[in-house]
């Protein structure tokens, strides 16, 4: 009887939390290396999600600052889908793939980006995000993964309208200039507190051996050709 008074307790005291903890609980799922039965097919899925994001950021007429800052950016690090939900509690959390940019697109790398908050909020979220790395600093920190943005790297939202004047005007102070585009509830997208880690389980599926993300961004030692439509599209990014 009193196990039973226990759980009853508790579930009255978490009861408005529940949809909260749901959500970040399917997010770590999501995360989770061992989400996929094939983590190859997995890897290479998001790689494809990840062009259909370009492509979708280079037809945007507002989006003429983002596919300026790329010109001159270091890397893109690619998230398409971006998830965010709460009640009270709020949690976010995606996979996406970091490309650098000199001397042609290389293959990409896999990371994590995840953040949570309490706050006073309702809602859900779904985004597709890029984040526009404009400085060798914001590079290096997630090469090394030790990076939270606002705290490690400047980290600003991206200037948006129709014309380059949006992206020439700019200070680039930043390291970090993010893009998103989203549905749902909430307002906005803040990327602040904001952890991106490496995902190395999944090097290993996808180029077939254990690799450093500096052996595939930087050392360029290994290649998938299943990228190459990923990489036609962030040349057809910065060409426009």
């Amino acid at each position: 009887m009193r196990a039973l008074s226990l759980r009853l307790r508790l579930r009255l005291q978490l009861g408005p939390l529940l949809p909260a903890l749901m959500i970040l609980s399917g997010i770590g799922l999501m995360l989770s290396p061992g989400a996929q039965a094939d983590a190859a097919e997995d890897a290479q899925r998001l790689v494809d999600k990840a062009r259909i994001t370009v492509d979708t950021f280079t037809d945007d007429p507002n989006m003429a600052a983002l596919r300026a800052l790329a010109k001159d950016a270091k890397a893109l690090f690619i998230v398409p889908q971006l998830i965010k939900g709460g009640f009270i509690l709020a949690g976010e959390g995606g996979t996406g793939v970091l490309l650098t940019r000199e001397g042609g697109w290389s293959a990409p790398a896999f990371y994590t980006m995840g953040a949570g908050s309490i706050g006073f909020q309702i809602g859900g979220q779904t985004s597709e995000v890029v984040l526009v790395l404009m400085t060798d600093r914001a590079l290096d920190a997630i090469l090394n993964n030790k990076v939270k943005l606002g705290a490690d790297v400047g980290v600003a939202a991206g200037p948006v309208g129709g014309g380059l004047e949006t992206a020439t005007t700019t200070n680039f102070r930043a390291d970090i200039y993010t893009y998103a585009k989203s549905k749902g509830l909430f307002a906005g997208v803040s990327f602040e507190g904001a952890i991106i880690a490496e995902r190395g389980k999944l090097y290993r599926a996808y180029y077939g051996k254990r690799v450093s993300p500096e052996d595939i961004v930087e050392r360029r030692t290994v290649d998938n050709p299943g990228a190459n439509r990923l990489r036609s599209s962030l040349d057809n990014l910065i060409a426009r």
